[in-house]
């Protein structure tokens, strides 16, 4: 019996998931931030603090953890308020924690990229809004041209907010979309009709937001690829300059509200790959660049031009263009890296505001670098951005003897084998077939994979 195309390729997937489509972290760091402890606490932080350097720019991210409703999918630090005093209240709060940082820095220094995320920034009021930035502006130079991002739930924006944020300096708004199915939605509690959206994305252009990112998942409950499709087509009408295409992480044992999901309605690995890869084709043929694990973007786009310079980087924001050493993060969960190492704050909000009241940096934990953590962080940023690294290049560069990577080589062989990916002397290369994998390519060189006692989110 002769099989079908659509039929061996299922079967091929079957079979590559099988060997490679367990469990990997996203890579948005290395070490990663399960590898965190409490032996980086404030005092340490604020030494790092006062060692940047003075000339060189750092970029900032403040976190936001509120929300007008808690989606299922969830798996930010976050929680539902409906009290503005609340939200007001944090920011003062934040307000205060950029002064207790700037009191630590050696100089005023300047800022290439300020990232509100969460939670839903949108969430503060105006006057909020307005507040925080003129204490970041009061701290930090920010400087001409700064990317000045934020990320948006459609559904609680107004017009009031988007002309102080346009006001702030607001250059890129990233929509939070990812399902327009209403059983896809009514899944995951969150109801959001495409009208929505489009008022959101066309309150922001009119406002002269320069760039408008869409975030779109695969994987939710209920949600198959023509599910995934159809919202494609609708999305694609607004003329995003970017697009974000994650995969629904299911991990209950660390984000409880997830249990409201019906795991028996969840897309098996198979069905997800084939959502994840019916997206990609849809994408690119209507001319986005697919760029590392799960964004897309226009030619014109930066993202895109990083990548085609090789200046694509990776944080825990995601795939940026940013080229700062050091990012300082504000806010409860927060997370920063200096060049010494990272550094988290308390997660607990509770906690974290009873620090920043008290006059304290609220730092809970982070790991100090290695120079054996920054050798591999540079090859695995390099595979997630570039799918493709020159060992011997890294190495060289790092100082490491050969030995170290013994054991990836070796592990290297079957992935090749199964045509993941292209072996050239020391070069590694992802391929097409093998992208999907790209977090698993990484764990190879990863040397703390699994040592947490943690479970990351599947790869697919």
């Amino acid at each position: 019996m002769t099989l079908t195309c659509a039929t061996a390729r299922r079967l091929r997937h079957l079979s590559l998931l099988q060997r490679y489509g367990g469990r990997a972290p996203r890579y948005t760091s290395y070490p990663t931030a399960a590898q965190f402890t409490p032996a980086v606490d404030a005092d340490l932080y604020a030494t790092w603090l006062s060692a940047l350097p003075v000339r060189k720019p750092v970029s900032v991210y403040v976190h936001i953890p509120f929300c007008a409703r808690l989606c299922w999918y969830c798996g930010c630090s976050a929680r539902a308020v409906h009290r503005p005093a609340t939200v007001s209240d944090y920011v003062r709060l934040v307000t205060q924690e950029v002064g207790l940082a700037e009191a630590r820095l050696p100089a005023r220094l300047a800022v290439s990229a300020i990232h509100l995320g969460g939670g839903t920034p949108n969430m503060t009021s105006p006057e909020d809004l307005e507040t925080l930035f003129a204490a970041l502006r009061r701290a930090f130079a920010v400087a001409p041209g700064a990317e000045i991002a934020a990320e948006i739930d459609p559904t609680q924006l107004g017009e009031a907010w988007v002309r102080a944020a346009a006001g702030c300096g607001l250059t890129r708004a990233s929509l939070g979309v990812q399902d327009l199915s209403p059983e896809v939605q009514a899944a995951v509690n969150r109801i959001e009709p495409f009208e929505t959206v489009a008022r959101a994305a066309a309150l922001l252009r009119d406002a002269g937001v320069a760039s408008l990112n869409l975030d779109l998942m695969y994987g939710l409950p209920k949600q198959r690829a023509h599910h995934l499709l159809a919202t494609l087509e609708r999305v694609l009408t607004l003329e995003p300059d970017r697009l974000a295409l994650f995969g629904y992480a299911h991990v209950p044992w660390m984000r409880p509200h997830q249990k409201l999901i019906d795991e028996a309605a969840l897309a098996g690995p198979a069905e997800r790959l084939e959502q994840s890869e019916a997206a990609a084709e849809r994408l690119t043929g209507a001319g986005y660049v697919r760029i590392g694990l799960d964004h897309y973007a226009r030619p014109d786009d930066s993202l895109a031009r990083a990548l085609a310079a090789g200046r694509l980087r990776r944080n825990f924001q995601g795939y940026t263009d940013d080229q700062a050493q050091t990012l300082l993060g504000f806010g409860a969960s927060a997370i920063g890296r200096l060049p010494q190492g990272y550094v988290q704050n308390f997660a607990d909000e509770l906690t974290w505001r009873k620090r920043i009241a008290a006059g304290e940096l609220a730092t809970a934990r982070g790991l100090a670098l290695t120079d054996e953590d920054r050798f591999r962080a540079e090859i695995i940023e390099r595979l997630m951005c570039a799918l493709s690294v020159d060992l011997e290049g890294v190495r060289r560069r790092h100082g490491r003897d050969a030995s170290e990577l013994a054991g990836a080589r070796a592990a290297l062989a079957g992935f090749e084998a199964d045509g993941l990916v292209a072996l050239d002397g020391p070069t590694v290369a992802v391929t097409e077939l093998g992208r999907p994998f790209l977090r698993s390519v990484c764990a190879l060189f990863d040397a703390g994979a699994g040592a947490s006692g943690l479970r990351p989110s599947q790869v697919v």
